[in-house]
């Protein structure tokens, strides 16, 4: 695969969900791609290791969900561990966002469009991802 024509990945990464977004190939759009129910973490590590390779991901960004203060707590940990373990299965670089609100916006801008609560909580994680991923897009990534 030719690697001028890579991906950039977000993760929203929660304990039971992981919310999942891409660019084109161009870094011109982000979409989301999908809300991950997770199984175990030897299964996880496994699905996000295809999907990377599969997608040609070669910037993975996480979430980063800091306090609303901007301190870390035990969510921040969990996050780095998780992005530790992916790291050793990938050849990427990982980046990390703050994403105190990503949720919060991802559930507004729902609620504006009218999308009921059941059809929520199965777009919430990837919505989040999406503005992950333009946060990441629009304050620190300059392209080639």
């Amino acid at each position: 695969m030719n690697n001028k024509y890579f991906r950039i990945m977000a993760i929203d990464y929660g304990d039971k969900r992981i919310g999942i977004a891409f660019t084109d190939v161009t870094h011109t759009i982000c979409s989301p791609y999908q809300t991950y129910t997770r199984v175990s973490f030897a299964k996880d590590m496994e699905y996000l290791t295809n999907l990377i390779n599969e997608k040609n991901a070669k910037i993975i960004v996480f979430g980063l969900p800091l306090n609303m203060d901007g301190s870390s707590g035990p969510r921040v940990e969990r996050t780095h561990e998780f992005a530790n373990a992916l790291k050793k299965r990938v050849d990427a670089q990982f980046e990390f966002v703050d994403e105190r609100m990503s949720s919060v916006y991802a559930e507004e801008f729902l609620l504006e469009m009218d999308v009921s609560r059941a059809k929520r909580k199965e777009v919430i994680d990837k919505m989040a991802a999406q503005i992950i991923l333009k946060t990441y897009m629009d304050t620190q990534y300059k392209g080639e």
